[in-house]
This record gives structure tokens, C-alpha cells and sequence, in this order.
């Protein structure tokens, strides 16, 4: 057997090719050395790529993760009364904001905050409408007035919750509660509804927005521009510093017409009783009292009014949230009759020494049936003077039936019936001024003769609101001359407005100049005369008043029957009205007072008005 030789540098292993390898391992390592350049270079252009060209997009998208913009709310306008006490006022709050931009998911936080922060049902909805409308930037309210221990809860466990924070912000505070409820009004959480038609930048970073009242109709002027800050926060959203900040402007202030003594005497000796009062500078047409009873305090609606609370005064049987000033519709009674008398003289059809025999009733001719007088026996011969100061129902069943419906509706919308007065609130009612027209477009059917003998005394179709008769009183007051009554005064801040302070027309009348002379003297004959409310001269100091009373129907009798409010339920007894201004000579002050189911105008409404009269005369500042 043959062995095979081991290689040696004299013998080389004929299968070994150094050469071949040692060129294949040159061309590896080119091969490597590229692909290695191509990775650096690679590197290189995509670093100079964003390094360079990329740099300010980069830059800027690392300031968004940095630099927050954050909306800052503009404190809202002052409200004051005429003698600057501040009835409207902004209190420090606190609140839990939630910045969607820092957190991963929304609903699970919610879910967590639930219980820190006792959120409700209506809580959660709230905030999840206000979301959709607000910038993605901006932090959201997800809970306004937090209490002390809510943020104690919260402030055990805030570093779990990235993007919430609790901060101090300006809310509406009404430091008389429910004295001026219903002519303030309120403000409350901006509704789904509401965001969507608002102006995003204005309302940036505000929860609030007027909802009734003088907050509601001067909600353009009171809601100032809000203002801006860019902060540098740290990746917890933690603030590092304040880079650059553009101050809210704050709304306009108003000054109004209103009198606080005033207001707050009327309310004490309307407690208890469903009443309303308006009183009005006939001067001006400046509102000096707009009260309406029972009230409620508007100050749970500025962070969500709790729903057992909001239920109570829904259902509470003196309905404390409806404003009878403004929207209370009723009969306005035998107050009409110097308003009416007036229409009389102006279309010809009585003058002040046209008489009448009465005999306690009326019918019309060819008619068997009877209205009666509230005097059974009847007044005897009544001229017009006599009937507005003992308040003959007879002669103004007569004056109704020439009038006719249509020329009564003509006369009595140039005072305001009917229509609205233009008041600078919100909500307002027209009640009804009824005509053959109205009739025929509400009711589809024709208007009788028979109805207007009602009317003629306040009561059938006609009603009324007690501002609508505080403006007509007003009118009498000026003999003629028309006003709008208004609540604004003055007004100072960033926003230009004009604000009406003088009567703006003329009642048209084609009678006599000294008619309206006459009227005034037949109602100044209702208190100092032998009319239906002599109750109220004693005790003037210094003044004489021109009213006259009202008893409204609540619940009607039969023909023939008699009215017993014994036999009848409390809220079935007539309603109260007292009308008239004072000094009967110069007036200052006109005014209408309601009291539902006051039975008697002079004993329940004259007093209140009297007071009314007393305090303007004798106490107000001018």
C-alpha cells in the first residue's frame, strides 16, 4: 500500500489554491466596505435630510409636544344698580380641566375621575358635548365649584392622571340670590346646542354663557375677548415656565335703572304671596322695580343645578321659576278703564258731561242677557269721571258695545297691549289684545257683540302681562307720550351701545288738550275722592296719587249666581290689580301691581303700591 505524502513548502498540497482564496477574500472585503459606506452614507443624507431641510417642521412639532397654548377666559361684565351696589359679581372657583392632547384615552379617564370627583350623569354629557366643539388645544371643564374634598381626593392620586389638573377660574356669583332672579337671570354651562352656533375664539376657554334675563339679552356685551399664554411644560405636562401671555379683556359693566332698597322693600311684603310689581320712571322709561313672587336663588345654575333641586322648584305649586312680571298673562280688569275712557272721547263717542242711568246691569239690545254691575243696586246717573272713580262697570258695558272690537283694538295697542314692549329682557309675552282678525286666525271663528261687553272691563278674551300695564300706566302718566321701559342705564367697557333714556312717541289723539288733564283728575278721584281705593290717602305725606284698582275673574259663575270666594278653593279667588303713578301732579314713578288670588285690588295690590310711591317720593336717590 501506497501513503500520500504530507505537504511542504517544496511539496504544495495540489489541492490548496492560495491564490483563488486570497482573492475571494479581497473581494469579500470590498464587498463588505460597500455595504458598510452605503449604511454611513445613508445615515448621512437621512440625518442632513432632518437636520437641514426637515429642521423647522421637527422643530416645531418638538414646541407642540413642549409649548401649550392655553385659552384664558375673560372675567365677565359687572352689573350694578342705579346706586352702584353691585348686583352681579365673579368669585374665584375651582376647577378640574382636562387636556385631551395629553391623554391616551379619554373615556377610561372619565371613568376614573368618576369617583374623585363625584361626577354625575349630566357631568359626564356636559363635558362630552363641550369636547366635540372645543379646539383639540383646549383644556375642557369636567367639573366646575369643586368642593374641598374633591380636590383633597384628587390631589392624593393626581400623579395617575396625566392632562387633568385643577385650576382656579372666574364664575358668576349673584350675592342677593333670588331678589333679582328673575329680571338678572342667570348664567349656566354652554349647551351642545349653544356651541355650535358660538364664535370659537371669542368663547375660548369658557364654560358659561347667559341663559335667561339681563345675562341672556346683554350677553354680547358681557362676554368679553379672551386671551392666550404659551407655557413650556415637561413631558408630564407639568408648567416650567411662562413663555408669553395676551390678558382677557373683561365685558362691559351695566349700570341699570333698578333700585336695591326698592327692590328688597317690595320683595318683604310680597313674601309668601304670588305677586308681581313694575315700576317705571315715566320720565325715562327706566325700570326702577321688576319683582315677581315667589323667587328662587339662580346661584346652583352657574355650575349645573343639582336635578332634585331644579325638580323642586319645577313642580313646587307656586311655580317660583316663573317670571309673572314678564310672562304672567292675565285679565287686567277695571285698570283699563281710564286707557278705555280715553278711546271714548278720542272716536267721539262720550264726552266728560255724557251720562248714563245705573241701574246695576246691562244688556244688549235685542239680547236677554244680563251683565251685571258689582254694585247690585247700580251707581245711579255716572258720568265719565264718576265711572272711573267708583269703577262703574254699566257705563263701560255701554262705551263697549258703541266702540266695537276693532277701533278698542286700534286705541289700545298705541299703549302696548297686545304686542311686546320692547323691554331689554328676554322671554317676554304679549298676552292678547283681541280683534275680529284674531279671533278669526287663532280661534277660526267670528267675533259676537256680546264678547266685547267683557273685554270693555278687562276681562274675556283681553289679557295682559303687569309690565304691559306698567308701560300703559306710564303712558297715562305722560299724557300720551309713548316710552319703551328698559332696565339699562348706562354701560361702560370695550363694546359701544345705545342706550335709550327718553320717551320715543306720541300717543295719536285727535280730543281735546285738556282730556288727558281730565283723566288724571278722575283717577286721582279713585284714592282721594269716593272711589274704590280712598284706602290709600291716609297717611300721604306731601303727594297725591292718580290709580285706579282691579278685581279679575279666576273662576267664572253662573248667569244669576253669586260670587262666594267662601265656597271656592284660594287659588280660585280673584286676582288683585292696582295701577296708577304718583305725584299725581309731576309723576315720578308709575307702577302695576299683581296679587294673584288677592281678592280685592285696594286692600291687597293698593298697599304695595303706595309703598312703592313712598319710597321713590321720599327715600330714592336721584
Amino acid at each position: 500500500m501506497r501513503l500520500k505524502s504530507r505537504p511542504s513548502p517544496t511539496n504544495p498540497d495540489p489541492l490548496k489554491n492560495s491564490a483563488l482564496e486570497s482573492r475571494i477574500f479581497r473581494n469579500r472585503i470590498w464587498v463588505t466596505a460597500f455595504f458598510i459606506a452605503l449604511a454611513f452614507s445613508t445615515l448621512l443624507i437621512r440625518y442632513g435630510y432632518l437636520q437641514i431641510l426637515e429642521h423647522q417642521n421637527y422643530k416645531t412639532l418638538a414646541d407642540s409636544n413642549r409649548i401649550k397654548l392655553q385659552a384664558i377666559a375673560p372675567p365677565r361684565g359687572y352689573i350694578y344698580d342705579r346706586n352702584g351696589i353691585l348686583l352681579a359679581d365673579n368669585r374665584p372657583i375651582f376647577t378640574a380641566m382636562v387636556n385631551r392632547q395629553e391623554i391616551d384615552n379619554l373615556d377610561q379617564t372619565i371613568e376614573r375621575l368618576t369617583p374623585i370627583f363625584q361626577l354625575t350623569p349630566e357631568d359626564i354629557q356636559r363635558f362630552k358635548n363641550r369636547v366635540k366643539n372645543a379646539p383639540r388645544y383646549e383644556s375642557v371643564a369636567i367639573k366646575l365649584n369643586l368642593r374641598e374634598s374633591d380636590i383633597a381626593r384628587f390631589s392624593e392620586v393626581a400623579f395617575l392622571f396625566k392632562g387633568v389638573n385643577i385650576e382656579v377660574k372666574l364664575a358668576r356669583y349673584y350675592p342677593y340670590g333670588e331678589l333679582f332672579a328673575h329680571v338678572l337671570g342667570y348664567v349656566g354651562r354652554i349647551s351642545d346646542k349653544e356651541a355650535a352656533t358660538l364664535n370659537a375664539e371669542r368663547y375660548a376657554g369658557t364654560d358659561l354663557i347667559g341663559k335667561t334675563g339681563l345675562e341672556k339679552y346683554y350677553e354680547s356685551i358681557l362676554q368679553g375677548k379672551a386671551g392666550y399664554q404659551q407655557i413650556e411644560a415637561n413631558a408630564h405636562g407639568q408648567v416650567l415656565r411662562l413663555l408669553e401671555r395676551t390678558e382677557p379683556t373683561r365685558g362691559n359693566d351695566l349700570v341699570l335703572h333698578l333700585d336695591y332698597g326698592l327692590q328688597k322693600m317690595l320683595s318683604e311684603k310680597l313674601a309668601g304671596k304670588r305677586a308681581a310689581v313694575v315700576a317705571i320712571d315715566p320720565k325715562t322709561g327706566g325700570v326702577l322695580a321688576f319683582v315677581s313672587t315667589p323667587s328662587f336663588d339662580p346661584n346652583p345654575f352657574v355650575a349645573g343645578v343639582p336635578n332634585n333641586l331644579y325638580n323642586f322648584w319645577r313642580d313646587h305649586p307656586d311655580v317660583p321659576l316663573y317670571n309673572r312680571a314678564l310672562q304672567g298673562i292675565y285679565p287686567p280688569a277695571s285698570t283699563i278703564k281710564p286707557i278705555f275712557g280715553m278711546a271714548g272721547l278720542h272716536y267721539g263717542l262720550v264726552d266728560w258731561d255724557y251720562k248714563i242711568q245705573d241701574r246695576g246691569r246691562y244688556s244688549i239690545p235685542g239680547d236677554w242677557h244680563v251683565f251685571r254691575d258689582w254694585k247690585k243696586s247700580g251707581h245711579g246717573t255716572v258720568d265719565l269721571h264718576r265711572a272711573v272713580e267708583i269703577s262703574c262697570d254699566t257705563y263701560f258695558y255701554q262705551l263697549a258695545y258703541k266702540i266695537g272690537v276693532d277701533r278698542f283694538y286700534d286705541w289700545m295697542q298705541n299703549f302696548g297691549f297686545g304686542k311686546p314692549t320692547g323691554i331689554d329682557l328676554a322671554g317676554e309675552k304679549t298676552g292678547v289684545l283681541p280683534s275680529t282678525a284674531w279671533k278669526k286666525r287663532v280661534l277660526k271663528a267670528p267675533w259676537y257683540t256680546g264678547e266685547m261687553i267683557s273685554v270693555g272691563i278687562g276681562q274675556g278674551y283681553f289679557t295682559t302681562t303687569p309690565l304691559q300695564l306698567a308701560m300703559a300706566t306710564a303712558i297715562m302718566a305722560n299724557k300720551g307720550q309713548h316710552l319703551t321701559p328698559h332696565l339699562l342705564k348706562s354701560t361702560t367697557g370695550i363694546y359701544p351701545y345705545q342706550v335709550i333714556n327718553q320717551p320715543d312717541g306720541q300717543v295719536p289723539f285727535a280730543g281735546q288738550a285738556d282730556n288727558w288733564d281730565k283723566m288724571h283728575q278722575a283717577m286721582k278721584a279713585v284714592v282721594h275722592g269716593r272711589g274704590t281705593a280712598g284706602n290709600l290717602r291716609k297717611d300721604l305725606e306731601g303727594y297725591e296719587i292718580a290709580g285706579k284698582t282691579g278685581t279679575a275673574q279666576v273662576k267664572g259663575i253662573k248667569q244669576g249666581a253669586r260670587y262666594n270666594e267662601k265656597e271656592l278653593d284660594e287659588r280660585h279667588w280673584d286676582h288683585a290689580w292696582f295701577m296708577g303713578f304718583a305725584p299725581a301732579d309731576n309723576p315720578q314713578v308709575a307702577v302695576a301691581v299683581l296679587v294673584e288670588n288677592g281678592k280685592h285690588g285696594n286692600s291687597a295690590a293698593g298697599p304695595i303700591a303706595k309703598a312703592v310711591f313712598d319710597y321713590v317720593i321720599h327715600q330714592m336717590k336721584r
